[in-house]
């Protein structure tokens, strides 16, 4: 029994060192890294005008700047968004304009990079968003119709901030 213990501990010792784990690693509470399609896309979509890319590798164009005076969201706000999600190909996935209803979520629950996005918009805005893998669903995709490692692009329009408890005004 004991020499099946030792020969149980060695797999698994071994399978944890299986070299698709090695790929994604990266210093202890680093964020995964973009996979190289989404690399290519944001490199792509940052030559064309008026688009900028945040430190985080996410990419935006700002369609429409609503009134300079809204409220900004905050990770624990609901937010109320018309949105169109495209994967890089052109195919759309979600589309709340097509279901004819803004939607209506908590920030903390969303995507990091459109809690990202969304923290520096404000109601009235609408925004091309540009984002990497590592910022949208990662290397698990989603449903059926978001691939492993895919960059997406979002088309949001910010309506309306509703703040949560513990919201701190902005000047």
């Amino acid at each position: 029994m004991k020499r099946v213990m030792i020969l149980a501990v060695a797999v698994l010792a071994l399978a944890a060192c299986h070299p698709k784990a090695a790929e994604h690693a990266g210093p202890p509470g680093a964020p995964p890294a973009p996979s190289a399609e989404s690399k290519a896309f944001i490199a792509k979509v940052a030559k064309e005008p008026g688009v900028k890319v945040l430190p985080s590798g996410l990419a935006y164009k700002i369609v429409h700047s609503g009134p300079a005076t809204g409220l900004r969201p905050q990770l624990m706000d609901e937010v109320k968004v018309n949105y169109e999600g495209k994967l890089a190909n052109g195919h759309v996935f979600d589309s709340s304009y097509e279901r004819g209803q803004p939607a209506a979520m908590p920030l903390k629950g969303l995507i990091p990079g459109w809690q990202e996005a969304l923290q520096l918009m404000r109601p009235g805005d609408e925004w091309i968003l540009y984002v990497p893998s590592n910022l949208g669903y990662g290397d698990e995709g989603a449903g059926g119709e978001i691939p492993p490692g895919a960059p997406l692009e979002f088309r949001i329009e910010l309506i309306d901030v509703l703040p949560g408890p513990g919201h701190i005004q902005q000047g």
